[in-house]
């Protein structure tokens, strides 16, 4: 699955190649913004907006409502990505002492008079 994350162009590094600096979510990164940058439009006028970043490319323009919402989207999925891997954590182990306990009652069963 590939996935877009907004993220706001904080500074211009590379006016010539298109790169800016993006801050996505208290990280930051040097992207490419040719994409978003329109006829009439400098890179430098880039700056402030909010865009959808994909490997390293600026791939549309977001309004700051709409980053803000799909910011909390992608936490939210976040959020519950992390208590699903947790569940399947307690899974594995749970079928991990499963598995222990049954080998443990096994030799004892064996060994038993």
């Amino acid at each position: 699955m590939c996935l877009g994350i907004p993220g706001q162009i904080v500074e211009v590094t590379d006016a010539a190649n298109d790169l800016a600096l993006v801050n996505v979510g208290g990280v930051r990164r040097v992207i490419n913004i040719a994409f978003v940058i329109g006829e009439g439009r400098t890179a430098n006028s880039c700056v402030g907006e909010w865009v959808l970043v994909h490997v390293g490319f600026a791939m549309s323009r977001l309004d700051e409502q709409e980053a803000a919402r799909t910011l909390a989207l992608l936490h939210e999925l976040g959020v519950a990505q992390a208590e699903m891997d947790d569940m399947a954590t307690l899974d594995e182990l749970q079928g991990e002492l499963k598995s222990e306990l049954k080998d443990e009652l096994r030799e004892e069963l064996r060994s038993a008079p």
